[in-house]
């Protein structure tokens, strides 16, 4: 869509409610006031409201046959001048609804002006809203979804791959890297279904509730309702206009997603660094130094993790804006639109730029490896094992202990360590032991729903794969 072209006069007579002021609006104040210059991208969700609006009130016997047919055909040469960038977006009309029915008066005369019979902006903004941050629900739950199918393949292809998994960021058990990406996919999983919730709760009809109170003329709601998909109609006319509970709740799940992906990020960030040397991303998200010719900076991953940010203070702002209002509609809420736009921008372009990046990741599977037999990550496999053998966990946990001191000392891996040596710590120890202080021992052991054994991995992404179907 081209940049807004407005223009402004010091004459107020042609606006919507004019007839009650004596003297025109100030530029200033019109700047001020005015929401045309962001709330214009919801023209697509004005139209369809406009022409269901109008279908009903023909239905209804309130306007004529001929007037919806000059409306229909009206709304379809503004839809053709806003798509092909000729349509003339004026600041004097204040915002998207009146910019369009002016034009739409001006096309088809008396008729444009019978479209507003039975609606306010209260109920027409609402319901706009509504259908926008729908159509952007559906399109942010797809890029989840190639998001969520990216993790699996490359979750696939490493279910066998082991690395180190931490706490604390100190190295703590093996994992495989297929298991660490599945705990992406399922935050990823409950981010889609809080948007599959929100989506839900939203998709109700505001429209018919005019400014507060509801209208005198015989409307059918629920045929508007059915007409622009919606589950049902808002129950009370003072909620309706005035609810921002579904931008908040958006905004919240947004917050969450987001939140989810600068986890991901930060460990991108560290995984890359050459410290570690875990991945290497590939080149088209990542970005040179001005002065170190060395250097591949991990930008997109860096920038989502500062995006994050950004995205937890809309939801702020919105709590923020609601918090004091009264019943009922209050022009506050012409303040909700920047940080519900923004909001599902950021999260739509960070799923999908995610989506890309991890299908480009590469696994240098033997620096994972190398990373394992630098913190005892079998510790915890001797101590089961000693528990197996009959010993209690806590005197279990106390020889293992000694043992990874001793190995400490020595510059090795308990595995180095001989039997005679493991057996002064616990003469329950013998050979069998040092089956189950490999790495791929540790991992097989752990072959249950949720465990990180390659076979429980492999299980897991054909659950996962099926809910995706």
């Amino acid at each position: 869509m081209s940049e807004p072209q407005t223009s402004s006069t010091q004459n107020d007579t042609n606006k919507a409610w004019s007839g009650r002021f004596s003297e025109p609006v100030s530029d200033l104040v019109k700047r001020y006031t005015a929401s045309v210059f962001f709330d214009q991208r919801m023209w697509r969700q004005d139209i369809r409201g406009s022409l269901a609006h109008a279908a009903m009130l023909a239905k209804q016997g309130i306007i004529g046959e001929n007037d919806l047919a000059d409306i229909r055909r009206g709304m379809a040469q503004i839809t053709q001048e806003i798509e092909t960038g000729q349509f003339n977006w004026n600041l004097d009309d204040e915002d998207v609804h009146l910019n369009i029915e002016k034009r739409l008066t001006a096309l088809v005369g008396d008729a444009g002006k019978r479209l507003h019979t039975g609606r306010s902006r209260n109920d027409q903004v609402a319901t706009d809203i509504r259908l926008w941050l729908r159509d952007e629900i559906d399109l942010i739950l797809e890029r989840l979804l190639a998001y969520r199918q990216a993790l699996l393949n490359l979750a696939e292809q490493h279910a066998a791959t082991p690395m180190p998994g931490f706490t604390h960021l100190q190295v703590a058990q093996p994992i495989t890297f297929g298991h660490h990406l599945l705990a992406y996919f399922e935050m990823a999983s409950r981010d889609a279904t809080r948007l599959q919730d929100c989506r839900a709760r939203m998709n109700r009809l505001p429209l018919g509730s005019a400014a507060l109170a509801g209208t005198s003329y015989p409307i059918d709601r629920e045929f508007v309702a059915r007409d622009l998909g919606f589950d049902g109609v808002c129950e009370n006319s003072l909620d309706a206009v005035s609810d921002r509970d579904f931008a908040i709740e958006f905004c919240a799940a947004a917050a969450l997603a987001m939140t989810h992906l600068s986890r991901l990020s930060e460990e991108l960030i560290l995984w890359m660094s050459p410290r570690i040397g875990f991945i290497d991303l590939a080149d088209r998200f990542c970005t040179g130094s001005s002065i170190m010719p060395q250097k591949k900076n991990p930008d997109v991953p860096e920038l989502a993790r500062g995006k994050t940010g950004r995205v937890n203070g809309h939801l702020i702002g919105l709590l923020t804006l609601m918090k004091g209002q009264p019943l009922a509609y209050n022009k506050d809420n012409q303040e909700d639109k920047e940080p519900l736009f923004d909001t599902a921008d950021t999260l739509r372009d960070t799923l999908t730029i995610f989506a890309d990046m991890i299908g480009g990741i590469r696994v240098k599977a033997d620096a994972m490896r190398a990373a394992l037999k630098l913190g005892f990550a079998t510790a915890t496999d001797l101590a089961d094992y000693l528990v197996k053998k009959g010993l209690p966990f806590r005197d279990a946990h106390e020889a293992v202990a000694l043992a990874v001191r001793a190995a400490e000392q020595r510059g090795c891996d308990i595995a180095d360590l001989s039997l005679a040596d493991l057996q002064a710590f616990s003469p329950l120890i013998t050979d069998d032991a040092f089956s189950v202080l490999t790495i791929e021992g540790s991992l097989a052991s752990r072959n249950h729903i949720g465990g990180t054994a390659p076979e429980a991995v492999r299980a897991a992404i054909v659950r996962a794969r099926a809910k995706l179907a």
